[in-house]
């Protein structure tokens, strides 16, 4: 049966497709899979259970089941967008109201609208683009767009580190804002590499970014204040030129799909406006379980006191297995500063990461081959080819398994 140009689009195979298929297909095999590829957060049992003690409150009082027996509008629960809206306040005053805050079915979800508003076909031989300004990037934002060949990105300067590390920096000297830009986009913490941007960093594109009336997308799905999986200090930016992206998923609730995107009142009026088409509303248990976080605040203690220090010592704890196991000093590891996986660059590395990936794959671990984190940037950078994507977030004995196995593998092909 033939495709439309829009289901050939999306039917073809792509990398987080591939991700979220090996993702599902490791929590179904259990101990069989070692699971360093997706995005899955870490089962923290204080989270686990302060979040089981509301859920049972709030089934007890029906407060659970009315959620799920009613459609919220297009724009999102609004008992959480307010509760939302004092909170930001607070800790930033924004000035926000509840025309500022959409949510979504998910970070992936949001994106999805986002990318196709600002960026494809604008008639008239006019065609935009999404700007990444730091690649890597995302995974999931490389086929987002309806359109073919939507994003621009830069190639990075490398800092080589003491001790086998190494960061990227945004190459400002080199980085244009020309006619076909729509948007820039950048994540912080960086999904894959973890790397933050300085406050700095954010200062200059948000210049950049009003200087050529463009919006700039910060996606802080990892970020400050929630889930807070950033281990050095920056402030969240926000104002009526940013689109800054939320999500639940890394505070313990993947399945309860919950984005949250913060833009002036027309921009939220335009993605509601696809939410109503595209999913008539978005699910609201993700927000009816979070909100008595949200309006007592505790959601920042339990960030900054629990979730942070918990991903920061299995971070740690991941980088000394991989440097006691993995005897070549052509491996450097990109300097951790937030999110849930390491960046690890195998210079010179005599395969190409997917085959890299494959081979693993056949040993039972599960990556994720670097080269799906650069779209638009050329494959012919070597360096795209030498990366791999590694979820820490697991349990200690997975880990270490895991990283004993991609050991062997990388000692056998450098020796």
């Amino acid at each position: 049966m033939p495709y439309s140009t829009f289901g050939n689009k999306f039917t073809q195979h792509s990398g987080i497709t591939e991700l979220m298929e090996d993702l599902n297909a490791g929590v179904l095999a259990g101990d069989d899979v070692l699971m360093l590829g997706g995005g899955n957060p870490a089962r923290i049992p204080e989270i686990q259970q302060r979040l089981t003690e509301i859920m049972q409150t709030q089934l007890s009082n029906g407060q659970l089941m009315n959620t799920l027996a009613n459609y919220d509008g297009p724009q999102g629960k609004n008992s959480f967008i307010d509760a939302l809206v004092v909170l930001f306040n607070d800790l930033y005053d924004w000035g926000l109201t509840s025309d500022n805050i959409m949510l979504s079915n998910g970070s992936q979800n949001a994106f999805f609208y986002i990318f196709n508003l600002l960026a494809g076909d604008f008639g008239n031989g006019i065609k935009k683009k999404i700007l990444l300004p730091l690649a890597p990037e995302y995974i999931g934002y490389t086929d987002t767009c309806i359109t073919e060949d939507a994003f621009v990105a830069l190639k990075p300067k490398i800092t080589k580190l003491d001790n086998g590390f190494f960061k990227y920096h945004i190459d400002f000297d080199k980085l244009k804002i020309t006619d076909e830009i729509g948007a820039i986009c950048v994540s912080r913490p960086t999904n894959p590499t973890g790397n933050v941007l300085t406050d700095i960093e954010v200062s200059r594109l948000d210049k950049l970014a009003r200087a050529h009336n463009i919006p700039l997308i910060i996606d802080n799905a990892y970020g400050s204040p929630f889930p807070n999986i950033i281990f050095k200090s920056v402030l969240p930016l926000w104002n009526e030129n940013t689109i800054l992206c939320f999500s639940l998923s890394k505070f313990g609730l993947p399945g309860a799909r919950c984005g949250i995107v913060i833009a002036k009142p027309s921009t939220i009026k335009a993605l509601s406006s696809f939410s109503a088409v595209m999913a008539l509303a978005p699910g609201g248990i993700g927000p009816e379980i979070v909100r008595p976080l949200v309006e007592s605040k505790e959601i920042l203690g339990l960030s900054d006191d629990v979730i942070k220090p918990y991903y920061y010592k299995k971070s740690q704890q991941a980088i000394i297995f991989l440097q006691q196991k993995i005897k070549t000093p052509k491996m450097r590891i990109h300097q951790v500063e937030g999110s849930l996986f390491l960046w690890l660059w195998f210079d010179d590395l005599p395969i190409h990461s997917k085959e890299l990936y494959k081979r693993l794959k056949e040993k039972g671990l599960l990556i994720v081959s670097g080269h799906y984190f650069f779209p638009g940037l050329s494959q012919d950078w070597k360096h795209t080819q030498q990366c791999i994507r590694l979820n820490y977030a697991q349990d200690k004995e997975i880990v270490r398994r895991g990283i004993d196995v991609l050991a062997d593998e990388i000692n056998a092909l450098y020796a």
